[in-house]
């Protein structure tokens, strides 16, 4: 069931961000960059996104129900614990990568939306960022930028959202 789930936030970021870089659902410039016709800009991220997705699709079958006996037939069920758990670590690796893909491509769309603002957690997501990633006006290779995203993201809230303190309520 984790696999199951894990792959679901997987495949619902994907669906964010397919309808990020269509400009007809968005009002965003196609695919998230300039001159479109000229830059692929985040088309071949989309499509990694999908493809890592589907990806999981497969991971997440369950791997109790491939039990065949063994040990001369002594044992007749075997859980496939080990098989299973590493599957769901291969989805959440997936998922990394196609939520920070995602999150890049939700920075750019902020971008052709200024001077418009976003809230103080939200344009410090953003700001963190831009610090490492940058805007991506012409094709290049995505492999840097998406890695800089999934660290930040590894990194978690005291890096990706300074100032959140100031907005949630206090935990108690």
């Amino acid at each position: 069931l984790m696999a199951i789930a894990v792959s679901e936030v997987g495949a619902i970021a994907e669906r964010r961000l397919a309808l990020l870089v269509d400009f007809q659902m968005s009002g965003l410039p196609p695919f998230l960059v300039r001159d479109s016709g000229v830059n692929s800009g985040f088309m071949i991220a989309q499509v990694t996104a999908a493809a890592l997705a589907s990806e999981n699709k497969t991971l997440a079958h369950p791997a109790s129900i491939d039990s065949l006996p063994t040990s001369a037939n002594q044992e007749d069920h075997v859980s496939m614990a080990t098989f299973a758990a590493r599957g769901v670590g291969d989805i959440v690796a997936n998922v990394r990568d196609i939520v920070a893909i995602e999150y890049l491509a939700a920075v750019q769309g902020l971008d052709f939306l200024a001077p418009l603002q976003t809230s103080r957690p939200l344009a410090g997501a953003a700001a963190a960022l831009r610090a490492r990633v940058p805007f991506y006006d012409r094709d290049r290779i995505f492999t840097p930028d998406i890695e800089a995203a999934r660290d930040l993201i590894a990194d978690g809230v005291p890096t990706l959202l300074p100032g959140i303190a100031e907005v949630l309520p206090p935990v108690e």
